[in-house]
Protein backbone atom coordinates (compact mmCIF):
# COMPACT_ATOMS: atom_id res chain seq x y z
CA UNK A 1 0.00 0.00 0.00
CA UNK A 2 0.89 3.58 -0.59
CA UNK A 3 -0.51 7.04 -0.27
CA UNK A 4 -1.37 9.67 -3.01
CA UNK A 5 -3.23 12.99 -2.90
CA UNK A 6 -6.55 13.10 -5.02
CA UNK A 7 -9.88 14.58 -5.61
CA UNK A 8 -13.37 13.45 -6.47
CA UNK A 9 -15.12 16.96 -7.49
CA UNK A 10 -14.10 19.91 -8.96
CA UNK A 11 -13.43 22.90 -6.54
CA UNK A 12 -11.07 24.77 -4.03
CA UNK A 13 -8.11 23.14 -2.50
CA UNK A 14 -10.22 21.68 -0.08
CA UNK A 15 -11.59 19.01 -2.22
CA UNK A 16 -7.96 17.56 -2.15
CA UNK A 17 -7.62 14.64 -0.42
CA UNK A 18 -5.32 12.22 1.61
CA UNK A 19 -5.48 8.95 0.21
CA UNK A 20 -4.03 5.38 0.27
CA UNK A 21 -3.82 3.44 -2.77
CA UNK A 22 -3.35 -0.64 -3.48
CA UNK A 23 -0.71 -1.54 -5.15
CA UNK A 24 -1.17 -2.90 -8.79
CA UNK A 25 0.64 -4.73 -11.15
CA UNK A 26 3.25 -2.61 -13.09
CA UNK A 27 2.25 -2.06 -16.75
CA UNK A 28 4.58 -4.11 -19.93
CA UNK A 29 4.96 -0.31 -20.88
CA UNK A 30 5.66 1.55 -17.71
CA UNK A 31 8.03 2.57 -15.53
CA UNK A 32 7.40 2.68 -11.52
CA UNK A 33 9.18 5.79 -9.56
CA UNK A 34 9.73 6.13 -6.13
CA UNK A 35 8.89 9.73 -6.01
CA UNK A 36 11.21 11.90 -3.66
CA UNK A 37 10.56 15.29 -4.64
CA UNK A 38 7.18 16.49 -6.10
CA UNK A 39 6.76 19.66 -7.92
CA UNK A 40 3.78 22.06 -7.34
CA UNK A 41 2.74 24.47 -10.30
CA UNK A 42 -0.78 26.92 -11.75
CA UNK A 43 -1.57 24.04 -14.10
CA UNK A 44 -2.04 21.77 -11.00
CA UNK A 45 -4.68 24.10 -9.52
CA UNK A 46 -6.69 24.49 -13.20
CA UNK A 47 -7.37 20.32 -13.07
CA UNK A 48 -8.44 20.78 -9.47
CA UNK A 49 -10.80 23.33 -10.48
CA UNK A 50 -12.45 22.15 -13.27
CA UNK A 51 -10.99 24.52 -15.73
CA UNK A 52 -8.92 22.19 -17.62
CA UNK A 53 -10.61 18.77 -18.06
CA UNK A 54 -9.49 15.59 -16.54
CA UNK A 55 -10.32 12.03 -17.94
CA UNK A 56 -12.63 10.48 -15.03
CA UNK A 57 -12.89 11.43 -11.75
CA UNK A 58 -11.85 10.50 -8.88
CA UNK A 59 -8.42 11.73 -10.53
CA UNK A 60 -4.68 11.97 -9.68
CA UNK A 61 -2.83 15.53 -9.56
CA UNK A 62 0.59 16.55 -10.93
CA UNK A 63 2.81 15.98 -13.60
CA UNK A 64 6.35 16.53 -12.58
CA UNK A 65 8.36 14.61 -9.93
CA UNK A 66 12.02 13.12 -9.33
CA UNK A 67 13.03 10.31 -7.67
CA UNK A 68 14.47 6.56 -8.47
CA UNK A 69 13.26 3.75 -10.59
CA UNK A 70 11.72 0.91 -8.55
CA UNK A 71 10.49 -1.34 -10.94
CA UNK A 72 10.97 -1.56 -14.96
CA UNK A 73 7.76 -3.31 -17.24
CA UNK A 74 8.60 -5.84 -19.41
CA UNK A 75 8.13 -4.61 -22.81
CA UNK A 76 10.42 -1.25 -21.34
CA UNK A 77 14.13 -1.34 -22.80
CA UNK A 78 16.69 1.59 -22.05
CA UNK A 79 16.02 1.85 -17.87
CA UNK A 80 17.04 0.05 -15.25
CA UNK A 81 16.40 -0.12 -11.47
CA UNK A 82 18.02 2.27 -9.19
CA UNK A 83 18.36 5.04 -11.78
CA UNK A 84 17.81 8.69 -10.79
CA UNK A 85 15.37 10.03 -12.93
CA UNK A 86 12.83 13.40 -13.48
CA UNK A 87 9.48 14.13 -15.58
CA UNK A 88 7.30 16.91 -16.48
CA UNK A 89 5.07 15.70 -18.83
CA UNK A 90 3.82 12.50 -17.38
CA UNK A 91 0.23 11.88 -17.09
CA UNK A 92 -1.70 12.93 -13.92
CA UNK A 93 -0.65 11.33 -10.32
CA UNK A 94 2.72 12.85 -9.42
CA UNK A 95 0.99 13.49 -6.19
CA UNK A 96 2.28 10.19 -4.71
CA UNK A 97 4.69 8.29 -3.15
CA UNK A 98 4.72 6.24 -6.39
CA UNK A 99 3.59 6.84 -9.86
CA UNK A 100 3.84 4.84 -13.05
CA UNK A 101 5.01 6.42 -15.98
CA UNK A 102 5.50 5.82 -19.86
CA UNK A 103 9.06 5.63 -20.47
CA UNK A 104 8.98 8.44 -22.82
CA UNK A 105 8.53 11.25 -20.31
CA UNK A 106 11.54 9.96 -18.15
CA UNK A 107 14.75 11.89 -17.85
CA UNK A 108 18.06 11.16 -16.46
CA UNK A 109 19.08 13.66 -13.91
CA UNK A 110 22.83 14.66 -13.59
CA UNK A 111 24.45 14.12 -10.91
CA UNK A 112 24.94 17.86 -9.93
CA UNK A 113 21.20 18.16 -9.94
CA UNK A 114 19.38 16.55 -6.80
CA UNK A 115 15.66 15.26 -6.92
CA UNK A 116 14.21 18.51 -5.33
CA UNK A 117 16.26 20.99 -7.19
CA UNK A 118 14.77 18.79 -10.37
CA UNK A 119 11.24 19.13 -8.79
CA UNK A 120 11.38 22.85 -8.31
CA UNK A 121 12.26 23.60 -11.76
CA UNK A 122 12.03 21.40 -14.48
CA UNK A 123 8.99 21.88 -15.66
CA UNK A 124 9.24 25.47 -15.48
CA UNK A 125 12.39 25.41 -17.03
CA UNK A 126 11.20 23.69 -19.51
CA UNK A 127 7.73 26.62 -20.09
CA UNK A 128 10.72 29.03 -20.25
CA UNK A 129 12.58 27.54 -22.54
CA UNK A 130 9.82 26.98 -25.55
CA UNK A 131 8.49 30.72 -24.09
CA UNK A 132 12.03 32.18 -24.75
CA UNK A 133 13.56 30.26 -27.32
CA UNK A 134 11.10 28.60 -29.64
CA UNK A 135 7.51 30.83 -29.32
CA UNK A 136 9.37 33.90 -29.49
CA UNK A 137 13.18 33.20 -30.02
CA UNK A 138 14.45 36.35 -27.90
CA UNK A 139 17.75 38.14 -29.18
CA UNK A 140 20.48 40.02 -27.10
CA UNK A 141 19.60 43.56 -26.28
CA UNK A 142 15.77 43.12 -26.63
CA UNK A 143 13.47 44.25 -24.34
CA UNK A 144 10.50 41.80 -23.33
CA UNK A 145 7.76 42.68 -20.75
CA UNK A 146 7.02 39.47 -18.29
CA UNK A 147 4.33 39.24 -15.91
CA UNK A 148 4.69 37.31 -12.59
CA UNK A 149 8.20 37.65 -12.77
CA UNK A 150 8.65 36.65 -8.93
CA UNK A 151 7.16 33.51 -9.22
CA UNK A 152 8.48 29.86 -10.02
CA UNK A 153 8.60 30.60 -13.58
CA UNK A 154 9.31 33.66 -13.75
CA UNK A 155 12.76 34.09 -11.88
CA UNK A 156 13.87 31.30 -13.94
CA UNK A 157 12.91 33.59 -16.74
CA UNK A 158 14.46 36.05 -15.55
CA UNK A 159 17.95 34.12 -15.28
CA UNK A 160 17.83 32.99 -18.86
CA UNK A 161 16.96 36.00 -19.84
CA UNK A 162 20.09 37.92 -18.77
CA UNK A 163 22.12 34.84 -20.11
CA UNK A 164 20.57 35.36 -23.82
CA UNK A 165 21.88 39.09 -22.83
CA UNK A 166 17.71 40.08 -23.16
CA UNK A 167 16.33 43.37 -20.88
CA UNK A 168 13.84 41.79 -19.32
CA UNK A 169 11.35 44.09 -17.37
CA UNK A 170 8.98 42.12 -14.64
CA UNK A 171 6.16 42.61 -13.39
CA UNK A 172 5.57 42.26 -9.80
CA UNK A 173 3.26 43.05 -6.93
CA UNK A 174 5.29 44.51 -4.05
CA UNK A 175 8.77 45.95 -3.18
CA UNK A 176 9.78 42.25 -1.62
CA UNK A 177 9.09 40.35 -4.50
CA UNK A 178 10.63 43.44 -7.04
CA UNK A 179 14.01 43.21 -5.23
CA UNK A 180 13.87 39.27 -5.46
CA UNK A 181 13.21 39.20 -9.38
CA UNK A 182 15.81 42.19 -9.57
CA UNK A 183 18.25 39.24 -7.69
CA UNK A 184 17.32 36.87 -10.02
CA UNK A 185 18.70 38.95 -13.10
CA UNK A 186 15.56 41.19 -14.40
CA UNK A 187 16.60 43.77 -16.16
CA UNK A 188 14.30 46.52 -14.67
CA UNK A 189 10.68 46.26 -12.81
CA UNK A 190 7.74 47.41 -12.27
CA UNK A 191 5.68 47.03 -8.99
CA UNK A 192 1.78 46.84 -10.46
CA UNK A 193 0.70 47.82 -6.83
CA UNK A 194 2.35 51.50 -6.91
CA UNK A 195 3.56 51.96 -10.79
CA UNK A 196 1.61 52.17 -14.19
CA UNK A 197 2.72 49.26 -16.09
CA UNK A 198 1.97 51.01 -19.29
CA UNK A 199 3.69 53.97 -18.20
CA UNK A 200 6.86 52.42 -16.96
CA UNK A 201 6.98 50.28 -20.24
CA UNK A 202 7.30 53.58 -22.16
CA UNK A 203 9.61 55.19 -19.99
CA UNK A 204 12.32 52.27 -19.67
CA UNK A 205 12.01 51.65 -23.39
CA UNK A 206 12.36 55.20 -24.47
CA UNK A 207 8.55 54.69 -26.02
CA UNK A 208 9.34 51.76 -28.23
CA UNK A 209 7.57 49.16 -26.17
CA UNK A 210 8.33 45.45 -25.87
CA UNK A 211 8.41 43.19 -29.03
CA UNK A 212 6.58 40.30 -26.69
CA UNK A 213 4.53 40.51 -23.78
CA UNK A 214 4.69 37.23 -21.94
CA UNK A 215 1.88 37.02 -19.84
CA UNK A 216 0.48 34.53 -17.19
CA UNK A 217 -1.36 36.11 -15.65
CA UNK A 218 -4.71 36.12 -18.04
CA UNK A 219 -7.85 37.98 -17.81
CA UNK A 220 -6.58 40.97 -15.46
CA UNK A 221 -3.66 41.65 -17.57
CA UNK A 222 -4.82 41.27 -20.88
CA UNK A 223 -5.28 44.51 -21.96
CA UNK A 224 -2.50 45.94 -20.06
CA UNK A 225 -0.33 43.87 -22.57
CA UNK A 226 -1.93 44.45 -25.93
CA UNK A 227 -1.07 48.11 -24.39
CA UNK A 228 2.53 47.27 -23.90
CA UNK A 229 3.50 45.51 -27.22
CA UNK A 230 5.24 47.14 -30.07
CA UNK A 231 3.39 47.32 -34.03
CA UNK A 232 3.38 43.61 -34.90
CA UNK A 233 4.27 42.86 -31.65
CA UNK A 234 3.50 39.17 -29.73
CA UNK A 235 1.35 38.76 -26.85
CA UNK A 236 2.55 35.48 -25.72
CA UNK A 237 -0.31 34.28 -23.09
CA UNK A 238 0.60 31.29 -21.27
CA UNK A 239 -1.64 31.17 -18.20
CA UNK A 240 -4.69 31.92 -17.02
CA UNK A 241 -3.57 33.21 -12.96
CA UNK A 242 -6.48 35.46 -12.73
CA UNK A 243 -9.05 33.76 -15.45
CA UNK A 244 -9.30 32.70 -18.80
CA UNK A 245 -9.16 35.56 -21.18
CA UNK A 246 -12.60 35.25 -22.85
CA UNK A 247 -14.36 37.39 -25.75
CA UNK A 248 -11.82 38.64 -27.36
CA UNK A 249 -12.15 41.46 -29.85
CA UNK A 250 -9.70 40.64 -32.46
CA UNK A 251 -10.46 44.53 -33.87
CA UNK A 252 -8.53 45.54 -31.30
CA UNK A 253 -4.97 43.61 -32.81
CA UNK A 254 -5.80 45.87 -35.47
CA UNK A 255 -6.19 49.07 -33.69
CA UNK A 256 -3.54 48.61 -31.19
CA UNK A 257 -0.84 47.83 -34.39
CA UNK A 258 -1.49 44.69 -36.20
CA UNK A 259 -0.99 42.47 -33.13
CA UNK A 260 -0.31 38.70 -32.71
CA UNK A 261 -1.56 36.91 -29.80
CA UNK A 262 -0.67 33.17 -29.20
CA UNK A 263 -2.03 30.66 -26.87
CA UNK A 264 0.88 27.88 -26.28
CA UNK A 265 1.17 24.70 -23.92
CA UNK A 266 4.69 22.77 -23.43
CA UNK A 267 2.94 19.60 -24.64
CA UNK A 268 2.89 21.04 -27.69
CA UNK A 269 6.44 21.99 -27.91
CA UNK A 270 7.72 18.95 -26.01
CA UNK A 271 5.70 16.38 -28.21
CA UNK A 272 8.38 13.58 -28.70
CA UNK A 273 11.31 12.35 -26.45
CA UNK A 274 13.63 13.75 -28.65
CA UNK A 275 12.52 17.89 -28.25
CA UNK A 276 12.09 16.62 -24.44
CA UNK A 277 15.56 15.61 -24.14
CA UNK A 278 17.02 18.43 -26.72
CA UNK A 279 14.77 21.29 -24.53
CA UNK A 280 16.18 19.42 -20.98
CA UNK A 281 19.58 19.60 -22.25
CA UNK A 282 19.86 23.21 -22.79
CA UNK A 283 17.89 23.68 -19.47
CA UNK A 284 20.43 21.37 -17.37
CA UNK A 285 23.19 22.84 -19.67
CA UNK A 286 22.59 26.24 -17.92
CA UNK A 287 22.60 24.49 -14.53
CA UNK A 288 25.84 23.41 -14.97
CA UNK A 289 27.32 26.30 -16.58
CA UNK A 290 25.80 28.15 -12.88
CA UNK A 291 23.95 30.63 -14.63
CA UNK A 292 20.75 29.05 -13.60
CA UNK A 293 19.54 27.88 -10.25
CA UNK A 294 17.22 25.74 -9.32
CA UNK A 295 16.11 25.56 -5.98
CA UNK A 296 12.98 25.38 -3.82
CA UNK A 297 11.49 28.18 -2.10
CA UNK A 298 9.37 26.40 -0.28
CA UNK A 299 8.97 22.78 1.03
CA UNK A 300 5.95 20.68 2.62
CA UNK A 301 4.63 17.20 2.97
CA UNK A 302 3.03 15.59 0.26
CA UNK A 303 -0.05 15.17 2.68
CA UNK A 304 -0.35 18.70 2.78
CA UNK A 305 -0.95 19.51 -0.71
CA UNK A 306 -4.06 21.46 -0.28
CA UNK A 307 -1.95 24.08 1.56
CA UNK A 308 0.48 24.44 -0.89
CA UNK A 309 -2.27 25.22 -3.41
CA UNK A 310 -3.47 27.45 -1.17
CA UNK A 311 -0.54 29.42 -0.74
CA UNK A 312 0.23 29.10 -4.69
CA UNK A 313 -3.21 30.75 -5.81
CA UNK A 314 -3.02 33.86 -3.15
CA UNK A 315 -0.12 34.94 -4.59
CA UNK A 316 1.76 35.26 -1.34
CA UNK A 317 4.62 32.49 -2.41
CA UNK A 318 7.59 33.22 -4.51
CA UNK A 319 9.64 31.01 -6.35
CA UNK A 320 8.81 27.00 -6.20
CA UNK A 321 6.59 24.64 -3.83
CA UNK A 322 8.00 21.86 -3.74
CA UNK A 323 5.81 18.28 -1.79
CA UNK A 324 8.06 15.69 -0.26
CA UNK A 325 7.04 12.11 0.39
Amino acid sequence: MSWRIQFSQHGTAEVLQWQEQPDTPLAADAVRVRLQAIGVNFIDCYYRSGLYPVASLPSGLGSEGAGVIEAVGSAVQGWQVGERVAYATAPLGAYAEYQDVPPGCLLRLPEQISCEQAAAGLLKGLTVQYLLRQTYPVQAGQHLLWHAAAGGVGLLACQWARALGARLIGVVSSPAKAALALQHGAWAVIDRSCEDVRERVLELTDGQKCPVVYDSVGQASWSTSLDCLQPRGLLVSFGNASGPVEGVNLGLLAQKGSLYVTRPSLFHYANSPTALQQMADELFGLVASGQLQLQASQRLALRDAAQAHRLLQSGQSSGSLVLLP
